[in-house]
C-alpha cells in the first residue's frame, strides 16, 4: 500500500499498481546509485592516475633544481 498526500488530499495506491510502482521505484533507484558509484569509480581512478604522474614528476624536478641551485 502506497499513500501520496498532496494538496491536502490523499491517494491510496494497493494490489499490482502497487506492486509496480514499488519495482518501478527499486530499479530507478539502483540505476541512480550504480551511476553514482560509476562515476565515484572513475574519479577516483583518475585522480590515482595523475597522481602517479605528478608526484614523481614534482620530485624529479625538485632533485634537479636542487642539483643545479647556486651554492651559497
Amino acid at each position: 500500500m502506497i499513500v501520496i498526500q498532496r494538496n491536502g488530499e490523499t491517494t491510496v495506491i494497493t494490489g499490482w499498481r502497487a506492486w509496480l510502482v514499488g519495482a518501478a521505484l527499486f530499479v530507478v533507484t539502483t540505476l541512480v546509485v550504480g551511476l553514482v558509484a560509476f562515476l565515484l569509480l572513475g574519479v577516483a581512478i583518475t585522480v590515482g592516475a595523475v597522481l602517479m604522474i605528478v608526484v614523481p614528476v614534482a620530485i624529479g624536478l625538485a632533485l634537479l633544481a636542487s642539483v643545479f641551485r647556486r651554492p651559497s
